[in-house]
């Protein structure tokens, strides 16, 4: 008996873990909701960016998108199909389990039914409580009978009871059954789709490939252009260090000759009062004021602070675009046509006039134009953020500004499509542009 307790008792834990699984179905068709929606933003720039002539590294990424993407939603459907199985495997494992249980219940009861029937007659019932040894025996056996028939209740309640049970969850499997076949559907169609998208990556690659001469051309016109940024970045970062160190000898002077002037003026005081006191030895015994050594020697009293709150937001600053497709990562990127451009930025792509905004506070150190571009510099401590590929500029050199100001717009690239370089870097090396920014 204690048994069957427990047993029924683990069963109906089980059944309700089983009815907890649809908010996982929940979560899966909210991911694939967001997927879509994804995917429709993807498919609405690559319809937008087909306007252009000629295929370009935009569509190639913008496809590429896409086909992971597409790649995900699948992988979505099949996490929703192993949930369905798993699910289904559960719902038989039950529909196993109360078979057992019914045909044990059933046995139990038919016993108890053999017994009853065997000792049906008033005659054996009045004889099994008069043959008791004494009054409370009699009692004893009166409560037996009782509980006895209370017992062959109750089996055929619990008959009953797993026999519904049995059947909702044969209701369950014919659901699961169901469903799984309108996900395999929806996986079938998103095959298709994904299918398609190969095909469309395909061709576009293949374009590309046949505009391999122009393509050489653009890629080492890219090398030269961003060499020239790198120059112009390490150009600032040196005038910038140059800048610093005479401040601080300035500062280091002025503080000497300040000193100078007030030990002249307690010698000459001195002097006033004891005539044989030498003011000549008074005033070279002042220690000279020496440029205090720091870890950079770009940092000083006044960008301390905002180079510790630089450093502090990093993998959360803005991104200097609201919206955009990366074309190119920090780093090696391998292009359709096979070769490796090698970028110290990250490029993002985004349509042609869109404001680039400042990442974070800091001073404008250059604002230069390279061939038909303009560069602007943007200095935070002992931190550079460069933006390239503007048009429009709206600050200059030495300007104080804020985060989220406006420093120009977007300018169209080599391929005629809009895009920016970003670049953080200090007077040591660059940094991924991407492990700085927050993440979208």
């Amino acid at each position: 008996m204690i048994k069957f307790i427990f047993s029924t008792f683990l069963f109906l834990l089980l059944a309700l873990v089983t009815q907890a699984q649809p908010q996982t179905r929940e979560e899966l068709e909210k991911q694939r909701a967001q997927l879509r929606k994804e995917i429709d933003e993807t498919e609405a720039l690559l319809n937008k960016n087909k306007s252009v002539t000629k295929e370009n590294l935009l569509q190639y990424k913008l496809i590429l998108n896409k086909v992971n993407l597409q790649d995900r939603v699948i992988d979505n459907i099949n996490k929703d199909l192993n949930r369905l199985d798993d699910n289904m495997y559960l719902i038989s494992k039950d529909i196993r389990h109360y078979d057992r249980l019914l045909d044990t219940l059933k046995q139990e009861y038919a016993k108890s039914m053999i017994y009853a029937y065997k000792n049906r007659s008033s005659y054996d019932f009045l004889n099994f409580i008069f043959s008791a040894a004494n009054f409370n025996d009699a009692i004893k056996r009166i409560s037996y009978l009782k509980s006895y028939r209370s017992y062959r209740e109750m089996q055929g309640e619990n008959i009953f009871r797993t026999q519904s049970q049995r059947k909702k969850r044969i209701v369950d499997l014919n659901g699961a059954k169901i469903e799984k076949n309108s996900v395999l559907t929806v996986q079938s169609k998103e095959m298709a789709v994904l299918e398609a998208q190969q095909r469309e990556k395909d061709r576009i690659i293949a374009e590309l490939k046949k505009q391999g001469k122009q393509l050489n051309n653009q890629i080492a016109a890219k090398r030269k252009q961003m060499q020239r940024v790198s120059n112009e970045i390490a150009a600032a970062i040196k005038r910038a260090q140059e800048e610093a160190r005479r401040e601080a000898l300035s500062r280091a002077a002025s503080e000497n000759e300040k000193a100078r002037k007030e030990a002249e003026k307690i010698a000459k005081a001195n002097s006033t009062l004891d005539p044989k006191s030498t003011t000549k030895s008074n005033i070279t015994s002042v220690k000279k004021v020496e440029p205090v050594k720091m870890e950079s020697v770009l940092l000083n009293a006044d960008n301390i602070v905002l180079n510790a709150n630089f450093e502090r937001n990093r993998g959360a600053l803005p991104w200097p675009l609201d919206r955009g497709v990366i074309l190119m990562h920090y780093g090696s990127n391998t292009l359709p046509s096979g070769s490796v451009l090698v970028v110290t930025s990250v490029t993002i792509s985004a349509d042609i006039g869109t404001s680039v905004k400042a990442v974070f506070e800091g001073v404008v150190t250059a604002v230069k134009p390279i061939d038909d571009m303009m560069v602007v510099i943007v200095q935070h401590g002992r931190y550079f953020t460069t933006y390239s590929n503007l048009t429009g500029v709206t600050v200059q050199k030495g300007q104080d500004i804020k985060t989220g100001q406006l420093l120009g717009r977007v300018a169209a690239n080599f391929d005629g499509v809009g895009a920016i370089d970003f670049y953080i870097s200090n007077e040591n090396s660059n940094y991924d542009p991407e492990k700085w920014l927050r993440r979208r």
